[in-house]
């Protein structure tokens, strides 16, 4: 029993090693693969505890869950020659681990078949449309035929294509400096446009304004020529009206206008003795005595 107690820590020593030599534990997010040399022997899906053969058979892990690969952005070109860079990402899941271990053998070498799957794809499909439609809303169309035609590549790598989507899509950073300036050039000439319309309407409403104040302005003008012809008439019907009935007393205050509009208030005045202007002076006091 000492020599069992002795071997004892030597056993649970060679048990720790030896176990993870001869069982693996597969998770529902894994797909697994055994080797033995290199050579393939089996595939295990269904999660659970599993053994193998220690030391001379190999595990090999792959993700069962969607994976994602965020590309580099490049540059393409339009079927109207104009450059743009493209920024996508793809996102994918491994379907046939065999194929996929054949083929591409882990992660990295599948991404970068992937993008260049990806890459071809997009650049094929983005030459044959304009720029205006890829920056727009008719780019959904697109990312469908680059998903559905790297789909239909990719199965022979044992990988199945969920989507590919573009985050960015923008013109290069030398470009964008021109496209810039035309814009704002293209804005002022919007603007000045405006301007020289709204100038135009401006000096129509002042002309439409100033001849409808000629108009009234006439008008009024034309209203008041005859208001005053009317009471100049009627001061002179009036005034013959008065006339008639004593000219003489009518030729009086005349007189008496006249003297006060002539005469002035300080200084002589020298006029001769038939005057006309004297003709009721001289004849007051005549008039006077007479009654």
């Amino acid at each position: 029993m000492r020599w069992l107690r002795a071997l004892l820590p030597t056993l649970l020593v060679l048990a720790i090693l030896l176990v993870p030599q001869v069982c693996f534990l597969v998770n529902e997010t894994d797909h697994v693969i055994i080797t033995q040399f290199g050579e393939y022997k089996r595939t295990v899906q269904q999660p659970g505890l599993y053994f193998k053969q220690p030391v001379i058979q190999t595990v090999h892990r792959f993700e069962r869950r969607i994976l994602s690969s965020d590309a580099t952005p490049a540059e393409y070109l339009t079927v109207d020659k104009k450059r743009m860079v493209v920024d996508h990402v793809t996102r994918w899941r491994i379907t046939d681990p065999l194929m996929f271990f054949k083929t591409v053998r882990d992660l990295y070498g599948a991404r970068a078949r992937l993008d260049d799957v990806v890459f071809s794809e997009l650049r094929r499909a983005i030459a044959e449309r304009e720029f205006a439609n890829l920056i727009s809303s008719k780019r959904e169309p697109v990312m469908e035929a680059v998903a559905k035609s790297a789909a239909a590549q990719a199965k022979q790598f044992g990988i199945e294509v969920v989507d590919v989507r573009i985050k960015r899509a923008d013109l290069p950073p030398e470009v964008q400096q021109s496209v810039f300036a035309r814009m704002v050039a293209e804005r002022e000439r919007i603007a000045k446009r405006y301007r020289s319309e709204g100038e135009e309407e401006a000096a129509k409403i002042r002309a439409e304004t100033d001849k409808q104040r000629t108009i009234i302005l006439a008008k009024a003008y034309e209203e008041s020529q005859k208001l005053r012809g009317a009471g100049d008439a009627q001061a002179t019907r009036i005034t013959a009206e008065a006339f008639g009935q004593d000219a003489e007393f009518y030729r009086f205050t005349r007189s008496l206008e006249a003297y006060e509009a002539v005469l002035p208030q300080e200084g002589q005045i020298i006029l001769s003795s038939e005057s006309e202007l004297l003709r009721y002076l001289l004849a007051a006091p005549a008039s006077s005595g007479s009654r």
